[in-house]
Protein backbone atom coordinates (compact mmCIF):
# COMPACT_ATOMS: atom_id res chain seq x y z
CA UNK A 1 0.00 0.00 0.00
CA UNK A 2 1.52 3.16 -1.22
CA UNK A 3 0.25 4.93 1.56
CA UNK A 4 1.37 5.35 5.43
CA UNK A 5 0.48 8.55 7.25
CA UNK A 6 -1.90 10.86 7.59
CA UNK A 7 0.03 13.86 9.80
CA UNK A 8 -2.13 16.67 11.84
CA UNK A 9 0.52 19.81 12.23
CA UNK A 10 0.42 21.24 16.13
CA UNK A 11 0.22 25.10 16.56
CA UNK A 12 3.58 26.66 17.71
CA UNK A 13 4.24 30.18 18.75
CA UNK A 14 7.67 31.42 17.59
CA UNK A 15 6.79 34.53 19.95
CA UNK A 16 4.44 37.26 17.74
CA UNK A 17 3.40 34.76 15.30
CA UNK A 18 2.48 31.12 15.32
CA UNK A 19 3.46 27.91 12.78
CA UNK A 20 1.86 24.84 12.32
CA UNK A 21 4.86 22.16 12.07
CA UNK A 22 3.93 19.06 10.60
CA UNK A 23 7.88 17.67 11.03
CA UNK A 24 8.99 15.82 12.94
CA UNK A 25 5.74 14.45 13.89
CA UNK A 26 5.32 11.08 16.53
CA UNK A 27 3.86 8.83 13.73
CA UNK A 28 6.37 9.93 11.24
CA UNK A 29 9.98 11.84 11.89
CA UNK A 30 11.40 12.18 8.56
CA UNK A 31 10.37 11.78 4.88
CA UNK A 32 13.65 11.09 2.74
CA UNK A 33 16.48 13.18 3.96
CA UNK A 34 13.22 16.10 5.59
CA UNK A 35 13.17 16.20 9.36
CA UNK A 36 11.49 19.23 9.60
CA UNK A 37 8.33 21.22 7.73
CA UNK A 38 6.77 24.09 9.27
CA UNK A 39 3.77 26.37 7.90
CA UNK A 40 3.63 29.94 8.55
CA UNK A 41 0.57 31.64 8.03
CA UNK A 42 -1.64 32.94 6.41
CA UNK A 43 -1.05 35.81 9.16
CA UNK A 44 -2.10 39.14 8.86
CA UNK A 45 0.34 41.71 11.03
CA UNK A 46 -0.82 45.45 11.99
CA UNK A 47 1.88 47.74 11.71
CA UNK A 48 4.53 47.47 14.16
CA UNK A 49 4.16 43.40 14.29
CA UNK A 50 5.39 40.67 12.63
CA UNK A 51 8.15 38.25 12.39
CA UNK A 52 10.79 39.19 14.18
CA UNK A 53 13.14 35.80 14.98
CA UNK A 54 16.10 36.94 17.33
CA UNK A 55 19.56 35.05 16.41
CA UNK A 56 19.79 31.19 16.96
CA UNK A 57 22.45 28.33 15.56
CA UNK A 58 22.01 25.36 13.16
CA UNK A 59 24.16 22.55 12.76
CA UNK A 60 24.71 19.19 10.21
CA UNK A 61 21.34 20.58 8.02
CA UNK A 62 20.55 22.72 5.37
CA UNK A 63 17.44 25.11 6.12
CA UNK A 64 14.95 25.85 2.72
CA UNK A 65 12.27 29.16 3.21
CA UNK A 66 9.93 29.47 0.15
CA UNK A 67 7.03 32.11 0.82
CA UNK A 68 3.59 32.42 -0.96
CA UNK A 69 3.26 36.06 0.37
CA UNK A 70 5.19 38.32 2.13
CA UNK A 71 8.47 38.88 2.78
CA UNK A 72 11.37 37.93 5.51
CA UNK A 73 14.92 39.40 6.02
CA UNK A 74 17.49 37.34 6.23
CA UNK A 75 20.64 37.92 8.30
CA UNK A 76 23.75 35.24 9.10
CA UNK A 77 26.56 34.47 10.30
CA UNK A 78 28.52 34.82 7.30
CA UNK A 79 27.63 38.16 6.38
CA UNK A 80 24.42 37.71 3.76
CA UNK A 81 21.60 40.26 4.29
CA UNK A 82 18.56 38.92 1.45
CA UNK A 83 15.18 39.90 1.57
CA UNK A 84 13.38 36.39 0.62
CA UNK A 85 10.31 37.11 -1.30
CA UNK A 86 7.15 35.02 -2.87
CA UNK A 87 8.33 32.25 -4.99
CA UNK A 88 11.88 32.39 -4.40
CA UNK A 89 14.03 29.56 -2.63
CA UNK A 90 16.44 30.56 0.37
CA UNK A 91 18.87 27.56 0.77
CA UNK A 92 21.45 27.93 4.04
CA UNK A 93 23.44 25.04 4.29
CA UNK A 94 24.14 24.94 8.67
CA UNK A 95 27.08 22.41 8.24
CA UNK A 96 29.90 22.73 10.71
CA UNK A 97 27.66 25.98 12.10
CA UNK A 98 26.11 28.97 11.77
CA UNK A 99 24.15 31.68 12.96
CA UNK A 100 21.06 33.89 11.37
CA UNK A 101 17.82 35.48 12.04
CA UNK A 102 14.71 36.05 10.44
CA UNK A 103 13.11 39.44 11.12
CA UNK A 104 11.64 42.10 8.79
CA UNK A 105 12.39 45.28 6.81
CA UNK A 106 11.73 48.26 8.80
CA UNK A 107 9.71 49.49 5.44
CA UNK A 108 7.36 46.19 5.46
CA UNK A 109 7.04 46.07 9.31
CA UNK A 110 5.68 49.63 8.68
CA UNK A 111 2.86 48.63 7.04
CA UNK A 112 -0.27 46.68 7.43
CA UNK A 113 1.30 43.11 6.04
CA UNK A 114 0.78 39.27 5.81
CA UNK A 115 3.34 36.79 5.56
CA UNK A 116 2.97 33.04 4.28
CA UNK A 117 5.24 30.59 3.49
CA UNK A 118 7.13 27.08 4.42
CA UNK A 119 10.22 26.24 6.04
CA UNK A 120 11.83 23.46 5.76
CA UNK A 121 14.82 21.48 6.89
CA UNK A 122 16.58 18.33 4.87
CA UNK A 123 19.42 16.31 6.66
CA UNK A 124 23.18 16.32 4.92
CA UNK A 125 24.70 13.35 4.03
CA UNK A 126 27.44 11.98 6.79
CA UNK A 127 30.06 13.36 4.83
CA UNK A 128 28.66 16.54 4.09
CA UNK A 129 27.54 17.17 7.58
CA UNK A 130 30.32 19.34 8.81
CA UNK A 131 30.76 21.09 5.48
CA UNK A 132 31.53 24.61 5.23
CA UNK A 133 28.33 26.89 6.27
CA UNK A 134 27.22 28.75 3.12
CA UNK A 135 24.18 30.41 1.93
CA UNK A 136 22.17 30.70 -1.63
CA UNK A 137 19.25 32.65 -2.92
CA UNK A 138 17.64 31.47 -5.85
CA UNK A 139 15.15 34.14 -7.70
CA UNK A 140 11.49 33.41 -8.59
CA UNK A 141 12.70 32.89 -12.50
CA UNK A 142 15.35 30.61 -11.56
CA UNK A 143 13.42 27.33 -10.87
CA UNK A 144 11.57 25.85 -13.90
CA UNK A 145 7.66 25.90 -14.14
CA UNK A 146 5.75 23.08 -16.17
CA UNK A 147 2.35 22.37 -17.57
CA UNK A 148 1.06 18.98 -16.27
CA UNK A 149 -1.94 17.86 -17.49
CA UNK A 150 -3.27 21.79 -17.42
CA UNK A 151 -2.02 21.92 -14.12
CA UNK A 152 0.75 24.60 -13.39
CA UNK A 153 3.39 22.92 -11.46
CA UNK A 154 7.23 24.21 -10.20
CA UNK A 155 9.94 21.98 -9.16
CA UNK A 156 11.66 23.99 -6.17
CA UNK A 157 14.54 21.48 -5.49
CA UNK A 158 15.35 18.19 -7.72
CA UNK A 159 14.10 16.59 -10.79
CA UNK A 160 10.36 16.23 -11.79
CA UNK A 161 8.34 15.94 -14.91
CA UNK A 162 11.28 16.10 -17.30
CA UNK A 163 13.12 19.14 -15.36
CA UNK A 164 15.53 19.49 -12.69
CA UNK A 165 15.89 22.43 -10.55
CA UNK A 166 19.20 24.57 -10.45
CA UNK A 167 19.06 24.65 -5.90
CA UNK A 168 22.38 22.57 -4.89
CA UNK A 169 21.06 19.29 -3.46
CA UNK A 170 23.83 16.80 -1.29
CA UNK A 171 21.54 13.83 -1.91
CA UNK A 172 18.44 12.61 -4.00
CA UNK A 173 15.74 15.25 -2.79
CA UNK A 174 12.44 16.31 -4.17
CA UNK A 175 10.25 19.55 -3.33
CA UNK A 176 7.36 21.05 -5.60
CA UNK A 177 4.55 23.11 -5.69
CA UNK A 178 1.72 23.25 -7.78
CA UNK A 179 -1.92 25.02 -8.00
CA UNK A 180 -4.59 22.98 -8.67
CA UNK A 181 -8.07 23.95 -9.85
CA UNK A 182 -11.11 21.83 -8.40
CA UNK A 183 -11.82 18.40 -10.69
CA UNK A 184 -7.82 19.10 -12.13
CA UNK A 185 -5.74 15.55 -11.57
CA UNK A 186 -2.16 15.77 -11.11
CA UNK A 187 0.20 12.22 -11.54
CA UNK A 188 3.14 12.55 -8.40
CA UNK A 189 6.78 12.08 -9.31
CA UNK A 190 8.18 8.85 -8.58
CA UNK A 191 10.88 9.26 -5.44
CA UNK A 192 12.23 6.95 -3.06
CA UNK A 193 9.86 8.38 0.10
CA UNK A 194 7.20 11.15 -0.57
CA UNK A 195 4.81 13.35 1.39
CA UNK A 196 2.27 16.06 -0.21
CA UNK A 197 0.79 18.67 1.90
CA UNK A 198 -2.42 20.57 1.59
CA UNK A 199 -1.66 24.27 1.75
CA UNK A 200 -4.90 25.58 0.58
CA UNK A 201 -7.68 23.54 -0.49
CA UNK A 202 -8.82 20.11 0.08
CA UNK A 203 -7.62 16.78 -2.64
CA UNK A 204 -8.22 12.99 -2.67
CA UNK A 205 -5.65 10.17 -3.02
CA UNK A 206 -6.55 6.81 -3.33
CA UNK A 207 -10.22 8.15 -2.66
CA UNK A 208 -8.62 9.25 0.20
CA UNK A 209 -9.69 12.77 1.42
CA UNK A 210 -7.04 15.25 2.75
CA UNK A 211 -7.78 18.76 3.90
CA UNK A 212 -6.07 21.99 4.26
CA UNK A 213 -2.64 21.63 6.64
CA UNK A 214 -2.49 17.90 6.48
CA UNK A 215 0.11 16.04 4.99
CA UNK A 216 0.17 12.50 3.64
CA UNK A 217 3.17 10.19 3.49
CA UNK A 218 3.83 7.81 0.84
CA UNK A 219 5.85 5.31 -0.63
CA UNK A 220 6.47 4.66 -4.48
CA UNK A 221 4.18 8.14 -5.36
CA UNK A 222 5.04 8.13 -8.53
CA UNK A 223 1.86 4.62 -9.08
CA UNK A 224 -0.21 7.87 -7.45
CA UNK A 225 -2.83 10.76 -8.73
CA UNK A 226 -3.62 13.70 -6.82
CA UNK A 227 -7.14 15.11 -7.73
CA UNK A 228 -8.46 17.95 -6.30
CA UNK A 229 -11.79 18.64 -4.58
CA UNK A 230 -12.16 22.13 -4.49
CA UNK A 231 -9.02 24.84 -5.90
CA UNK A 232 -6.19 23.69 -3.81
CA UNK A 233 -2.48 24.68 -3.61
CA UNK A 234 0.19 21.61 -2.72
CA UNK A 235 3.34 20.85 -2.41
CA UNK A 236 5.12 17.81 -2.66
CA UNK A 237 8.31 16.63 -0.86
CA UNK A 238 10.44 13.71 -0.79
CA UNK A 239 13.68 11.64 -1.72
CA UNK A 240 16.12 9.05 -0.58
CA UNK A 241 16.25 8.51 3.23
CA UNK A 242 19.48 9.29 4.74
CA UNK A 243 19.00 7.32 8.09
CA UNK A 244 18.66 8.68 11.86
CA UNK A 245 18.89 11.84 12.79
CA UNK A 246 18.81 13.17 16.34
CA UNK A 247 16.99 16.60 16.68
CA UNK A 248 17.33 18.73 19.85
CA UNK A 249 16.23 22.29 18.96
CA UNK A 250 17.58 24.19 15.61
CA UNK A 251 20.19 21.03 16.03
CA UNK A 252 20.11 17.69 13.62
CA UNK A 253 22.88 15.08 13.48
CA UNK A 254 23.50 11.48 12.87
CA UNK A 255 25.99 11.72 15.86
CA UNK A 256 24.17 12.56 19.56
CA UNK A 257 27.40 13.99 20.51
CA UNK A 258 27.54 16.57 18.46
CA UNK A 259 24.62 18.02 19.49
CA UNK A 260 25.77 17.90 22.77
CA UNK A 261 28.98 19.85 21.77
CA UNK A 262 26.68 22.33 19.91
CA UNK A 263 24.75 22.46 23.21
CA UNK A 264 27.75 24.16 24.92
CA UNK A 265 29.26 25.75 22.17
CA UNK A 266 26.01 27.99 22.10
CA UNK A 267 25.72 28.26 26.06
CA UNK A 268 29.20 29.63 26.17
CA UNK A 269 28.72 32.29 23.09
CA UNK A 270 31.58 30.17 20.64
CA UNK A 271 29.08 30.32 17.55
CA UNK A 272 29.83 33.37 15.75
CA UNK A 273 27.34 36.01 15.70
CA UNK A 274 25.00 37.74 12.98
CA UNK A 275 26.71 40.51 11.01
CA UNK A 276 24.12 43.70 11.34
CA UNK A 277 22.41 41.94 14.49
CA UNK A 278 24.30 40.96 17.42
CA UNK A 279 22.87 42.45 20.31
CA UNK A 280 20.03 39.76 20.45
CA UNK A 281 19.78 35.89 20.74
CA UNK A 282 17.35 33.20 21.97
CA UNK A 283 19.10 31.48 24.38
CA UNK A 284 19.45 27.09 24.69
CA UNK A 285 16.12 25.99 25.59
CA UNK A 286 15.52 22.95 27.57
CA UNK A 287 13.68 20.74 25.23
CA UNK A 288 11.95 21.48 22.15
CA UNK A 289 12.43 21.16 18.35
CA UNK A 290 12.81 24.55 16.38
CA UNK A 291 13.33 28.04 16.18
Amino acid sequence: MPIQNILEGQVKDLGGFSVRRILPNTRQRMVGPWIFFDHMGPAEFKSGEGINVRPHPHINLATVTYLFEGEILHRDSLGNHQLIRPGEINLMVAGSGITHSERESDETRNTVHKQHGLQLWHALPEKDEETNPTFYHYSYTDLPAVTIEGVPVRVLMGSAYGVTSPVISFSEILYIEAQLQSNQILPLPQTAEAALYVVEGKVSIQGKELQQYQMMTMDNAGELTVTATQESRIVVIGGEPLGERHIYWNFASSRKERIEEAKQDWREGRFAKVKGDEKEFIPLPKDTVGR
